[in-house]
């Protein structure tokens, strides 16, 4: 099935009926391993959203529809802007927040297992992280409470259950997160059809069209790998754009894959944001590197091509496993002539970034060695995920400004790349150091990493070791760390750090 078409037929606004949902009794227990909702407040809030991850179908293909699960939403309080649905697509709706907003979000659990979100990229409170302690059972009622901390920028989504983060996600729950704030709006960048999100997943499909999710040991132990892209949770390959600059908001939504993308025809990327937000100037690269779970957004310039041209996006042949071979991505067809123009802002923004000479543990830094053990599983420092236990090495104080260093050092003869995400924070990325024999392995996408700006996910090669920066702020309490290869996580290669006053 073929796909071309422009961001105002891609995405609707949703509509959401007059009526106030009537909140339901907190639950004293949720799950399995459950804590309750946060105690509710009744406090004013200016936007309250109702989230339900329910089982459905989509018509991917011609054919049988394909059996999804996915999250549905209404805007009970606030603008009804506020979410963006995707039709045909099984990914949640884009939930659009300004920095400062009180929000209230009602998750409903409407599966035949357990489940949690976590607000990814996100600065909340412990109790609004969405940790797997946490996760409610069908038929059950999750409320979150926080107020939006973070700069405006790219973040999503997903649910969090320990063990089954990867099926869940594979099945089809994740979906967009984009925060505004005044900083960004008088930079005047792309908006509205001009501003495309482009979540990138990868899936194998059985002869029915519906979804597979391999469970063999190797599929655990490398990170599930499909066969066919889908684009914003469709099967749309080409865009149709005017002939001039557009943002584009790329998520690397796959379960493992890390992507290499490049424009086909060899002109630079320009990049604009990471993680975290906006970056102080642009930053151009041959080709940019995306982990699991790592956001970029690009200043996309189409000026000056001719209608009826093409350009491709692609990830570029590397050696992380499945990326041995160059393949499209999506593309982009110049359908029409645009009068705009519109300059790239030479500065973004003003970053007030920390000075690694402040850290508490500048001397030494805290130490994460990154494993394959005995039973051949994924490990943090030899342990997995306990779900309520932080080691002593695992305990910081609020306020401290640490540097954490995360060591690709294998075990048992096992390296692969770990896209390493630490909850509630971003962080700066400080230094890399490679080990001499595996350079062959890093050249390929050390080109294409930015480490610019903030983050909170960063890309642990093979033989590699990567410091990071970053602050505990604002929340005391129990929040994760842990490998964004959703297989790896869900093998236990995740830890809770615990903040202390």
């Amino acid at each position: 099935m073929h796909y071309s078409q422009s961001r105002r037929s891609f995405i609707k606004k949703v509509s959401a009926g007059a009526s106030v949902l009537v909140l339901q009794p907190l639950l004293s227990a949720c799950g399995n391993n459950a804590g309750s909702s946060p105690a509710f407040t009744n406090a004013e809030v200016d936007i309250e959203l109702r989230l339900s991850a329910i089982p459905d179908k989509v018509q991917l293909f011609s054919g049988a529809p394909t059996i999804v699960w996915r999250y549905t939403g209404d805007v009970i309080k606030g603008p009804q802007k506020t979410l963006e649905v995707i039709p045909d697509s099984y990914l949640g709706p884009i939930i659009h927040l300004q920095k400062g907003q009180h929000v209230r979000v009602h998750f409903m659990n409407q599966l035949n297992e357990s489940s949690i979100i976590h607000w990814h990229g996100l600065h909340v409170p412990e109790s609004a992280d969405g940790h797997p302690r946490l996760a409610i059972s069908p038929g059950e009622e999750y409320i979150y409470e926080f107020t939006v901390m973070d700069r405006a920028g790219t973040y999503w989504y997903h649910p969090h259950p320990h063990g089954r983060t990867g099926p869940q996600v594979y099945q089809g729950l994740a979906g967009l997160l984009i925060v505004h704030d005044s900083e960004e709006d008088k930079l005047q960048l792309p908006q509205g059809a001009y501003d495309l999100p482009i979540v990138i997943q990868d899936r194998l499909f059985d002869k029915d069209n519906q979804f597979f999710y391999g469970g063999s040991p190797m599929d655990q132990m490398m990170g599930f790998l499909g066969n066919r892209l889908l684009i914003n949770g469709r099967m749309q390959k080409v865009f149709s754009v005017e002939s001039r600059p557009y943002r584009l908001r790329l998520l690397n939504g796959s379960n493992a894959r890390i992507y290499s993308l490049a424009w086909s025809d060899g002109s630079p990327i320009t990049v604009i944001a990471t993680d975290g937000g906006l970056l102080e100037k642009p930053i151009t690269r041959d080709h940019i590197t995306l982990a699991p779970a790592q956001r970029m957004d690009l200043w996309a310039d189409f000026s000056g091509r001719s209608v009826g041209s093409t350009l491709e996006l692609i990830s570029r042949a590397n050696s992380t496993p499945g990326g041995n071979d160059e393949f499209q991505i999506t593309a982009f067809s110049i359908d029409e002539d645009a009068s705009t123009i519109s300059e790239l802002p030479q500065q973004l923004s003003t970053l007030i970034l920390h000075d690694p000479k402040n850290a508490v543990n500048a001397a030494s830094p805290r130490q994460f060695d990154l494993q394959m053990g005995m039973g051949m599983t994924w490990n943090i420092n030899g342990r997995t995920f306990e779900m309520e236990k932080a080691a002593n090495d695992e305990r910081v104080r609020l306020g401290d400004l640490e540097i954490w260093q995360f060591n690709n050092t294998g075990g048992m003869g096992m390296l692969l790349p770990h896209p390493m995400h630490i909850h509630g924070l971003q962080f700066q990325v400080i230094e890399r150091r490679i080990d001499p024999r595996y350079i062959d392995r890093y050249d390929s996408l050390s080109g294409g990493l930015v480490d610019e700006g903030w983050h909170d996910t960063v890309l642990v090669m093979p033989g590699e070791q990567v410091r990071v920066l970053i602050r505990f702020e604002d929340y005391q309490g129990l929040f994760l760390y842990h490998c964004h290869n959703l297989e790896h996580e869900d093998m236990g290669m995740m830890r809770n750090y615990r903040v202390v006053g």
